[in-house]
């Protein structure tokens, strides 16, 4: 098994590209041991590794966000083994796949016009290139012309999420959906 790594726009987090399908859908994110012991036995053992600080689990990559005393030439090798290890043995990624912080974009039958725009646009056009540096954006909520994100995985603690979420998410929903004044990230 050949496992790549890919930088993130974030310093403390680098992608994991095992190959193979990491979550059957959704996304789940975890900040802590016991977090992960409760729903993901990939995430607990990562955990394990001292210095690491956050898991964040995608359909076909994981980002690992380390903590700022902790230095990426010793993690890194530590990280692979644990993951060649987990994938090779076969064990589960989560322990209950419904169970899965899934991305809750996707429209439903109660929401409103403007929030059935906010989370199609998110969907297609912002969700697949915030992946592609090892993150993801949640909705959260449409209040007084402001929308409000989640931000996971690599763009969580991001130096250049607020630039993002500011230049990027928000100018493109402002320009598709006159109703939407501001974004911004809760946590």
């Amino acid at each position: 098994m050949f496992i790549q790594t890919e930088q993130t726009p974030n310093p403390a987090s680098l992608k994991f590209l095992p190959g193979c399908e990491v979550m059957v859908r959704g996304t789940a994110e975890f900040k802590s041991g016991a977090d992960a012991a409760k729903a993901s036995p990939l995430a607990e053992r990562l955990f394990k590794i001292p210095g690491v600080a956050g898991v964040f689990l995608a359909g076909d990559f994981i980002t690992v966000t380390k903590a700022n005393d902790f230095d990426w030439s010793l993690l890194k090798p530590q990280i692979l083994g644990a993951l060649m290890e987990h994938f090779t043995t076969g064990q589960k990624v989560m322990l209950n796949e419904d169970a899965s912080h899934a991305s809750a974009s996707s429209a439903s039958a109660d929401d409103n016009e403007i929030v059935k725009q906010i989370k199609e646009l998110l969907d297609t056009r912002i969700r697949p290139i915030v992946a592609q540096d090892g993150g993801d954006i949640v909705f959260s909520s449409f209040e007084g012309g402001v929308v409000y994100l989640h931000m996971r995985g690599a763009c969580a603690g991001c130096p250049s999420s607020t630039a993002t979420l500011k230049s990027g998410i928000e100018n493109m929903l402002k320009h598709f959906i006159p109703e939407v004044e501001e974004v911004r990230a809760v946590n």
